[in-house]
């Protein structure tokens, strides 16, 4: 099974609290964050960048067809997602592969510019998951030991 994403969700699936803009929605962002993604890493998931309503949006209250209300939004947030993670519409790869690239890509303060005009960057819940994810990230073994 391949998920589609949009570049802006690879983040707010880091950052997901159990809370979204309506009971669906959230239900529908758990199972994908909580029931795949989050699941052993969830390194067998197949991931498809979009450019246009994912996986995430289905149940979206804010959904337009295969847009948003608030596209002009979603479009700067997807835009500075995207350079910040090296992503575009048509990139596949592993939800595991997504997880490497905040590590080596992202620090919590980044989001301040990235996320600009979120209304969930305010909670600080993105900033924190990003931290714990880089504070569990692996540790290379010092030099001389295997």
């Amino acid at each position: 099974m391949t998920l589609r994403l949009r570049r802006h969700h690879i983040l707010c699936s880091i950052g997901f609290e159990g809370v979204g803009y309506s009971d669906a929605f959230t239900a529908n962002m758990g199972h994908i964050v909580h029931g795949q993604l989050r699941a052993a890493d969830g390194e067998a998931v197949s991931i498809r960048i979009t450019d246009t309503a994912d996986s995430i949006c289905a149940p979206c209250p804010k959904r337009r067809g295969l847009g948003c209300e608030g596209q002009d939004l979603i479009d700067r947030l997807d835009a500075a997602h995207g350079a910040a993670l090296d992503v575009r519409p048509g990139d596949r790869l592993t939800w595991g592969a997504c997880l490497d690239r905040v590590r080596a890509r992202i620090v919590p303060g980044d989001l301040d510019r990235i996320c600009e005009g979120c209304s969930w960057l305010e909670g600080g819940m993105c900033k924190r998951a990003v931290a714990k994810l880089l504070a569990g990230r692996k540790k290379a073994a010092p030099e001389g030991t295997a």
